[in-house]
């Protein structure tokens, strides 16, 4: 999913497991596992990430080859990431619940996500993208327009 693009760009910018760990607050062997995935990185460091190598979470996805938008903003936005996963759920005719059953959780935990309460978990964001073709980084508000349907 991500492992092998984070261990690429690590390796291409000529950087230590080390030294990825402190700017994450980690225990090394905890970033270590991020790469192998053997852990999931919660999203909020797969962005401090993407935000560090000046690269899109699509790039890191590899749902891309275009390793940054031009309009990339460094933030992201629970309420617009709520708001994009509720629209994106009524354009497929889904229910809270059917979405749900589809990412293997329970529909308050994907109501939520919807209210913008909390962050989703990145491999439930890599699912929807993935079965949707729809860019991670636009559903968290990091950019105004859906590049995957122009770019891929």
């Amino acid at each position: 999913m991500y492992g092998k693009k984070l261990k690429d760009l690590r390796e291409e910018n000529d950087l230590k497991q080390y030294f990825l760990s402190e700017l994450l607050n980690l225990n090394k062997r905890v970033y270590g596992q991020y790469e192998r995935e053997y852990v999931t990185i919660p999203l909020k460091h797969l962005i401090t990430l993407s935000d560090y190598y000046n690269v899109s979470l699509d790039y890191i996805f590899e749902f891309t080859k275009i390793k940054n938008y031009p309009t990339n903003n460094k933030n992201y936005d629970l309420n617009i990431t709520g708001n994009r996963l509720k629209e994106l759920r009524k354009e497929k005719g889904l229910t809270q619940i059917k979405i749900a059953e589809f990412l293997k959780i329970d529909q308050p935990t994907w109501s939520i996500y919807e209210k913008g309460k909390n962050l989703i978990g990145t491999p439930f964001l890599y699912m929807i993208c993935k079965k949707y073709n729809i860019s991670a980084d636009y559903l968290l508000g990091r950019i105004d327009t859906n590049a995957l349907k122009k770019d891929i």
